[in-house]
Formats: C-alpha cells, sequence, structure tokens
C-alpha cells in the first residue's frame, strides 16, 4: 500500500472543496474529450488532476483497495495550475496539455518519488533527472501523476512469482474480478487504466508486460518497434528486448501517448529514427484489403478463449479483412531457451550499469542485491525467493559465446525465420492470435498459472504487437494481439482502431 508520506501528500493536493467538483461526468474520459472541453471551458487540468486524486482516494486506498497507485507526485497540482494559466493565455502546450499520466515504478522522474522496481532495496532511490521519455510527456504538456505497482523488478527475479506482487507495495488486484491476477509486470498500469484512475499509463515490456496486462484488464496495449522509444531511465532486463509502452482505453488515446513517447534519443544505443505519423493511421476502414494471418499454434490453450477469437475472425473478416489461416510459426521451440539465456546475460550486465549511478545507501549490483533480499527475507521473500537473480549473477560478460549464440540464435528465428518468413510467404500484412488467456486466481504459493501467451514472437524480435479488447470469458477480459514486422506500427494501429470502433467491446469493470 502507499506509504504515509504519499497518502499527505494527496490530501495536500486534493482539498475537500475541490474534489467535491468532481462528478461522473469526468468518468472515462478521452484525450480528445477533455480538450474538447478545455476549449469550451467545461474543464480545467487541476479540476481534471483532483477528479483522478478523489477516485485513487476512493478506490484505490479505500473501497476495493486496488492498490494500483502506490506513489503520487507532490507537483502535480502546481504543474496542473502553470499549464491552466498557459492554456488561458496561449492555448494548449502539446498534444497532451493537461492530461495525468502514470508511470509503472521502474521509470526514472525526479518529481520526488523514489524509482524502486517494488523492492525495498530501492525505496529511497531518487533519481538525479527524468527518463527520456518522462522529459518528452512533459514536453508534451502532460502531467505526471503518480507511479503505479509493478511485480516486482518486472517479474525477473523468481521462477514462481506472482503477477501485481512487489515486497515493497504488496497485491495489485485486477478490477474485474478482485481475486485474479492483474497480470505482470506492468500490472499497476493496467489496473489504474481500467479502473480510471488516469487517462494513460506508461508500461514497460520485456516479454509481454505491457501486451498481458492489458488484455486481461481489458484495455488497449502498445509494444512498439524496439529502440522507438527511449530506454534511457528505466530499470533493465534486457536492451535486446526492452521498451516503454503505452496504456489506454482507446487505441486512439494510446497513439496519442505512442505519438508523445516516439523520440529519438542519441544517447540511447540502437535508438531508432522513425517518420511514421502514427496519428494519420486512426481512421475507418484500416481492415479493408489486408491480409490477416491466424496463428493457430499461439491458440488452443482454453476452449472459450478460442471461441472467442473465432468471431474476432470473423469479424475482421465482415471488416473486409482478407483471412489467410493456419499461418503459424513452424520454430516456436527455439525460442524460450535461446531468449531466457539473454535476458539473464543482459539482466546482470544492464542492472549493474544502471545501480552503478545510484545515490548513497543503494546496493550497487545484483550481488548486492542478491544480498540484501537474504538480509530482508522477512519483507522479500515472503512468498517466492531469488532463483533468477542467481543464475543471473553466474553469467559471464557479454563478450561470452554463450550469450553471442543465443542472442543470434533468438532473433533470427523470430525475425528471418519468424514473423518476416510468415509475412513474406503469405504476403501478409499482420499476424493475430489471441493476447492471453482470462485472467487467473491470484496464487502467492504456487505463482502465476500461464496457459499460454502471443508475446514471445513480437517481444524477442523487437517488432510492434497491439492488443484490444476482443470480449469476455466468465466476465473476464480477454484480448486480440496483432503483430507485424519491424517498423509496421502503421498497418497495426489502422486494423486495431477500426476492429476496435466496428466492435466495442471494451465495458468498465463493476466495482
Amino acid at each position: 500500500m502507499r506509504s504515509f508520506i504519499s497518502i499527505i501528500a494527496a490530501l495536500m493536493l486534493c482539498t475537500l472543496s475541490a474534489c467535491s467538483k468532481t462528478n461522473i461526468n469526468h468518468h472515462e474520459l478521452t484525450v480528445t474529450k477533455v480538450h474538447r472541453m478545455m476549449e469550451n471551458k467545461q474543464l480545467t487540468s487541476e479540476e481534471l488532476l483532483n477528479y483522478y486524486l478523489d477516485r485513487i482516494t476512493k478506490i484505490d486506498d479505500q473501497g476495493p483497495q486496488l492498490n494500483a497507485v502506490v506513489q503520487l507526485n507532490k507537483n502535480a497540482l502546481k504543474r496542473a495550475q502553470e499549464l491552466d494559466a498557459i492554456y488561458k493565455k496561449s492555448g494548449k502546450v502539446g498534444p497532451l496539455h493537461g492530461i495525468p499520466v502514470l508511470l509503472k515504478d521502474n521509470i526514472d522522474t525526479i518529481d520526488g518519488m523514489a524509482n524502486t522496481a517494488g523492492s525495498w532495496a530501492l525505496k529511497n532511490h531518487y533519481p538525479k533527472n527524468d527518463a527520456f521519455l518522462v522529459q518528452q510527456l512533459k514536453n508534451a504538456g502532460a502531467i505526471i501523476l503518480g507511479k503505479t505497482n509493478l511485480s516486482e523488478w518486472a517479474n525477473f527475479r523468481s521462477t514462481s512469482s506472482s503477477s501485481g506482487w512487489s515486497g515493497l507495495w504488496g497485491q495489485s488486484k485486477n478490477p474485474y474480478d478482485l481475486t485474479t491476477s492483474p497480470c505482470g509486470s506492468s500490472a499497476g498500469s493496467g489496473v489504474a487504466i481500467a479502473a480510471d484512475l488516469a487517462l494513460l499509463a506508461v508500461g514497460t515490456e520485456t516479454d509481454g508486460s505491457v501486451t498481458c496486462p492489458s488484455a486481461i484488464n481489458g484495455i488497449v496495449g502498445i509494444k512498439p518497434t524496439l529502440g522507438t522509444i527511449s530506454r534511457d531511465g528505466i530499470i533493465p532486463i534486457a536492451h535486446s528486448q526492452d521498451t516503454a509502452g503505452p496504456m489506454a482505453r482507446t487505441v486512439t488515446d494510446a497513439v496519442l501517448l505512442l505519438d508523445a513517447l516516439t523520440a529519438v534519443d542519441n544517447s540511447d544505443h540502437g535508438a531508432l529514427s522513425t517518420t511514421t505519423d502514427y496519428i494519420s493511421h486512426l481512421k475507418i476502414g484500416g481492415i479493408k484489403g489486408k491480409r490477416i494471418g491466424v496463428a493457430r499454434n499461439l491458440m488452443g490453450y482454453h476452449g472459450q478463449l478460442d471461441a472467442v477469437f473465432e468471431q474476432a475472425i470473423a469479424d475482421l473478416q465482415a471488416q473486409g479483412g482478407i483471412i489467410v489461416d493456419a499461418t503459424n510459426f513452424t520454430n516456436t521451440d527455439a525460442w524460450g531457451d535461446a531468449e531466457f539465456e539473454v535476458l539473464l546475460y543482459e539482466f546482470k550486465h544492464g542492472l549493474n550499469a544502471y545501480l552503478a549511478d545510484t545515490g548513497d545507501n543503494i546496493p550497487k549490483s545484483l550481488a548486492a542485491l542478491i544480498a540484501f533480499n537474504l538480509a530482508h527475507e522477512d519483507k522479500e521473500m515472503l512468498y517466492f525467493k531469488q532463483e533468477i537473480f542467481e543464475m543471473a549473477q553466474a553469467k559471464g560478460p557479454l563478450t561470452d559465446e554463450r550469450y553471442r549464440a543465443a542472442l543470434r540464435l533468438a532473433k533470427k528465428s523470430t525475425q528471418d525465420e519468424g514473423i518476416d518468413a510468415l509475412l513474406a510467404e503469405h504476403q501478409l500484412d499482420l499476424i493475430i492470435a489471441p493476447t492471453t488467456g482470462p485472467a487467473w486466481k491470484t496464487d502467492w504459493i504456487n505463482g502465476d498459472h500461464y496457459l499460454g501467451a502471443a508475446s514471445s514472437a513480437a517481444a524477442i524480435s523487437g517488432y510492434p504487437h497491439i492488443t484490444v479488447p476482443m470480449g469476455y470469458v466468465h466476465g473476464l477480459p480477454v484480448g486480440l494481439s496483432m503483430f507485424s514486422g519491424k517498423l509496421q506500427e502503421g498497418k497495426l494501429i489502422e486494423v486495431a482502431y477500426d476492429y476496435e470502433q466496428s466492435t466495442l467491446h471494451r465495458r468498465s469493470p463493476e466495482l
């Protein structure tokens, strides 16, 4: 749960008189609607901020106690007031003017919030600079509202971890069923957007950590092409797969956030320059004529999920999509072991580099973190241990041929012999599959109960992946995954937007 200091900060930000101005008309707004209301003098940034602070108090701290937002920005009110003054004088600062945005708690910000990865070891880690993407958000006029809970260390500490649980912050809850998993590792971001605790959130993904919580919480998630969003200031797992990504209730809002986040960071090795105008791809009719491959071997693990997916295929076909069935991956067995080997090596290398630049009294290496956890087992290892930490610590430098060979195999099997091969062989625009199964019961003893997922090919290759709500299984949201080749976000956005608008599957959770 959020600290006493953060609760006091919330009270300072949101006085009773200010919060009482909010009403049901502010529920589940979009960026476009907010800006229209501002133009019509029906809403200010300060009023919108107070609406979310009030809602966080009522359903995140109290009531169902979702425990998604774990830190609040004490500078948010001042920022909102400044933006309101600017708006009166000269209009919007940028495309996200006055929009409250939540950050996953592994992203650096200088707004007085620690960057903790959910670990007691980093409880007092206050970054020296904003992450590059945070500065992009501020340049676009956004308000950093706070930080969201995550699966501790982005779900890369134990082989039996439970999604949405961290030693420092506790368990986040799925708003559609409080007893089920919110999925990880961007669990808090997914819960917060589904429950309307903010307009937008930024998650991070190595393999499924944006797309899984988005699908399971009934929202839109975009995992962009690797290198289009800067990795600066994000606590790393693996530089060959890590990326931030937008999470929102609509495709339009997710794309607006993606557009604001995308910029070339010359300090980020491997940064890509893209001239894609993401927003121009938000158009009705985007499905028509697209050749859509169905990855049948990324399904079959849940019968009711498959039935919902079959309806999605029919809906895409009804909107003019050309369905190319059974465009299956042939080398999925090559992915898993190679990917995990790469992640272990890169995690040790990247985390040591990140920790070396932290402040006093912060562990400066993975080895020091392992020792910290052993010394604080009563807080950190209540339910699961640190097997992945220990496996990573045993790895050598990135010059090891074992690492290099695993990286070559992982990329080749998902790029040249994976997504690229299927796109070329069947002349496809994109490939689809169910994102993952419906949420499973939260289980701290046995860990997560994953049945299957469609994230790995796009995650390992570094190619774009969008998930959009496609329906429900026993009242639990499930998502439709769409992925394609490098820098093909435009095609995915066209199909995702047209599918969303033609089906309108998303329903708010009944909290």
